[in-house]
């Protein structure tokens, strides 16, 4: 029996990059995956959708383009080519990740895995245990269990994407980052959205003073949200709520996942309500048995998931890692304007602090892109030591890296209102929301 230094289970963005690192460190390394590399995020989650967000960005800069008088008569949507253009990029990914897994020696295994106790794991026919077994099985997507809803037809983010034709109308279920992100991807190109939200606001996860913009740029681009509401029940293509009734053409949950912890059931690790449950090193109840990404708590979210391997693998090695500072992980809302964040919300300090925001209307910059929804955010103690961030534009996820770095490094807000950044751009706003803390703001 062929015995590896770490076995892996799941080649998502948690395993693929766990099994990386591990063999690039000298281990000998299994890799298991019963579909495809890449997981959830590669296939059906986070790159499909932001290649449909980059289409429907596009859409909307062409009309911009129209109201600037750049005109453009007719505008054709080939949906089909869309949706080639975005399996060949996928598949040319998926192409580069299973090109690093042979590249570095990680023997793949395609199937099922099965895992005992004294660290054997079975796939089909093939068994060979491990020193070390890291569970990176991802989730699931979640739906409610609505009354009626048997007589539905509807899509989940697992099914949406394999879609050929642009529909006309879709009702979507669901108000957090993937629903909001799926609205943002499809009205553009010319569906009619509704949007359905049980609670009282979209993206409850997210910046409060990002959600208004959210909200109204949703309204500009003809989405229909419902919100503050309870489900009744469902009939075939009706939705009866305590606020009327709905109809719908195409109906998409985006409900939130679940982990998919069915290897774990098989010889009874501890659970934490629905997560397994891990040690600050993300070891589970059983020695040698690690378990990352959307299996444990924490951010859902596939950067998150690698570093979670990258910290086992060292943790493993005996390298001693430092202990992963959630407050670190960025988190990111590609709609238009984008949203990006780390570390505490102004609600969540617990300490004294002080705030500052800059209007991006107030910026050259955003004023020559058009691009004047937004702010700059930053959340510090007196002394300048960075609590928290968040960017919402053109271009946020890009931007909030200069703040996170500074912070990462050790650097203080003083240390970016210090920071000489070039003019015009969008990011020198950075600097003068951190002079902000010290009331030396220039365009404040």
């Amino acid at each position: 029996m062929e015995k590896f230094d770490i076995a892996i289970i799941g080649a998502g963005p948690g395993g693929y990059v766990a099994a990386i690192h591990a063999a690039k460190s000298g281990k000998k390394v299994a890799l298991v995956e019963r579909d495809k590399v890449g997981g959830a995020c590669y296939n059906v989650g986070c790159i499909p959708s932001k290649i449909l967000l980059e289409h429907s960005k596009l859409m909307q800069e062409i009309k911009r383009g129209n109201d600037w008088g750049i005109e453009t008569p007719t505008v054709n949507v080939d949906f089909p080519r869309l949706m080639k253009r975005k399996d060949a990029i996928i598949n040319e990914l998926l192409t580069n990740i299973e090109g690093y897994i042979l590249s570095n020696q990680i023997t793949f295994y395609r199937g099922e895995a099965v895992v005992a106790k004294d660290l054997t794991v079975t796939v089909g026919n093939e068994t060979f245990t491990a020193t070390d077994i890291i569970l990176a099985t991802g989730s699931k997507p979640f739906v409610p269990p609505f009354k009626g809803l048997e007589t539905s037809s509807y899509y989940t983010t697992d099914t949406f994407f394999g879609m050929e034709e642009l529909p006309k109308q879709l009702t979507i279920i669901g108000g957090g980052v993937i629903a909001v992100e799926m609205a943002f991807s499809l009205a553009p190109l010319g569906t009619k959205v509704t949007m359905l939200n049980h609670s009282e606001d979209i993206l409850q996860t997210e910046e409060p003073d990002a959600r208004p913009i959210i909200r109204e740029k949703m309204k500009k681009l003809g989405i229909e949200l419902v919100t503050d509401f309870q489900f009744e029940h469902f009939n075939g293509n009706e939705i009866h709520t305590s606020k009327g009734i709905y109809t719908y053409e195409n109906l998409l949950f985006a409900t939130g996942r679940r982990p998919n912890t069915e290897i774990a059931q098989q010889f009874g690790l501890a659970f934490d309500g629905r997560l397994i449950a891990v040690n600050e090193h993300l070891e589970t109840s059983q020695p040698h048995i690690y378990a990352i990404g959307d299996l444990v708590g924490g951010y859902q979210l596939a950067h998150s998931a690698s570093a979670e391997g990258i910290h086992v693998v060292d943790y493993i090695l005996g390298n001693k890692p430092a202990l992963i500072d959630q407050t670190s992980i960025p988190r990111c809302v590609y709609t238009h304007p984008e949203i990006a964040t780390f570390g505490l919300l102004e609600e969540q300090v617990k300490e004294p602090y002080t705030v500052t925001q800059m209007p991006l209307h107030t910026n050259p910059k955003a004023l020559m892109e058009g691009n004047t929804e937004g702010f700059i955010k930053l959340v510090a103690t007196k002394e300048g030591r960075i609590l928290g961030a968040c960017v919402v534009a053109d271009g946020a996820t890009e931007m909030l890296n200069a703040i996170l770095a500074t912070k990462n490094a050790g650097g203080t807000a003083q240390t970016l209102a210090n920071m000489i950044f070039p003019h015009p751009t969008v990011s020198e706003h950075i600097g003068d929301a951190a002079k902000a803390i010290f009331d030396k703001a220039i365009h404040d």
